[in-house]
């Protein structure tokens, strides 16, 4: 395609565009991202799928720090970045063995209670914000819930939870590179302090259960600590805030979808699929490089290479979706790749699905009409990794005649 191409803020605001350009020149292509880095872009499904479970890719995080030019690694260089889902077999292997036998799919299930009742808690300040006019869902609704909930979920300390709260929201909005290393160094002073305190006295939560955990005599170190909980705090907030905020954004902008969602509550875990497959959360999978070199037909990527895989590309490639840029909730082969695949899988899954459903279906089910208060174009976050909205101004109107929190049960299936 000559010269390279940029992955700047006119792709992170619409990224479609490049990936249908992508795909139909091949299935992969050196361009250029943050501060100049040139890096390989797989853009289709069936090579992105492959690649994703594929050990010539290494996730080795000192690995890839050592192929990035001096300055521009970003959170990547920070230790609390030294997560599980930066190593490879069988450093991995261990780590997820460990961290799997605390966040297990009962942990998250017990949560569902406590996620409906944050929910409803934060539509009744909507609502009565909603009186007075517009509405940020994004600052009222999606950042906030996620937040209380990996807070409640990890058992850090109420008197802890304010100063968790802003340092996790500046994570995700902050693009200053200073201010980001400051924040995850606070982060990751208060998280030893919380650690140290569940030592001490552990408690019935995820946190307790990651300091006690062991397999064979194995623990979790203090830094394994430290990176594996910021792992989560990614895994169970930042995609939870993509997925709420797309999901309602698709919805508010496809009407007869949004009808037939209404129409049909029972529906909501496909539409949840649908949404994440439509505007994926995460936008790049995590970055990767080549321990040898690839062919992907006509394309060879040599060794020693930066790679990131596509994952909302994917999600859109022609070959593997049927009208791949229609919103479809009633889709039902729909093997979306939006929390990867392989042996990274997305541990926070079924946290960030349980989360998304509730979210949405409480928001439905407590107002009848949403309408979108500015019809100008959505403002995406300036990532290139992330597919987030910074902000989702609406207008609401509460369902009349029955109980708001009642109304909820409509979708209690979910």
């Amino acid at each position: 395609m000559g010269e390279l191409v940029r992955l700047d803020r006119r792709f992170v605001q619409d990224p479609h565009e490049l990936y249908r350009r992508l795909r139909a020149d091949g299935p992969a292509h050196p361009v250029l991202m943050w501060g100049g880095v040139r890096i390989w872009l797989v853009t289709r499904y069936a090579e992105a799928k492959g690649l994703l479970a594929d050990p010539r890719l290494s996730k080795d995080n000192a690995g890839a720090l050592a192929l990035f030019p001096a300055g521009t690694a970003g959170a990547f260089a920070s230790p609390l970045s030294a997560t599980m889902l930066m190593t490879d077999p069988p450093d991995h292997t261990r780590l997820r063995r460990l961290v799997t036998k605390a966040f297990t799919a009962r942990a998250v299930a017990h949560l569902r209670p406590r996620i409906e009742g944050i929910a409803d808690e934060l539509l009744d300040a909507i609502a009565a914000a909603a009186a007075h006019g517009e509405v940020d869902l994004i600052e009222s609704y999606a950042l906030p819930l996620p937040i209380r909930v990996i807070g409640e979920l990890l058992g850090v300390p109420a008197a802890d939870r304010e100063q968790f709260r802003v340092g996790v929201e500046r994570i995700l909005v902050t693009t200053d590179q200073d201010t980001l290393h400051a924040t995850m160094e606070s982060l990751a002073a208060l998280l030893t302090r919380v650690i140290a305190g569940k030592r001490a006295a552990p408690a019935e939560d995820l946190l307790s259960a990651l300091v006690q955990v062991g397999a064979d005599g194995d623990q979790l170190s203090e830094q394994e600590l430290l990176a594996t909980i910021y792992l989560l705090i990614l895994a169970g907030f930042e995609t939870t805030v993509n997925l709420i905020g797309n999901g309602i954004l698709a919805l508010l902008c496809n009407p007869v979808q949004l009808r037939a969602l209404r129409a049909a509550p029972a529906r909501l875990p496909e539409a949840v699929e649908e949404f994440l497959r439509f505007e994926s959360p995460l936008n790049l999978a995590t970055t990767r490089f080549s321990t040898a070199e690839i062919r992907l037909g006509e394309v060879t990527i040599p060794a020693g290479e930066l790679v990131m895989i596509g994952l909302l590309a994917a999600n859109h490639d022609g070959a593997r979706f049927d009208h791949p840029d229609q919103l479809d909730i009633g889709r039902t082969a729909n093997p979306h790749l939006a929390f990867g695949h392989g042996v990274h899988y997305c541990v926070g899954a079924p946290l960030a699905r349980l989360e998304g459903a509730i979210a949405l279906g409480r928001l439905l089910a407590r107002f009848d009409d949403i309408r979108l208060a500015d019809q100008s174009p959505p403002h995406y976050r300036n990532s290139t990794l992330m597919r987030g909205l910074s902000a989702l101004r609406v207008r609401l109107e509460p369902a009349a005649g029955v109980p708001p929190r009642s109304l909820a049960r409509l979708f209690g299936t979910v």
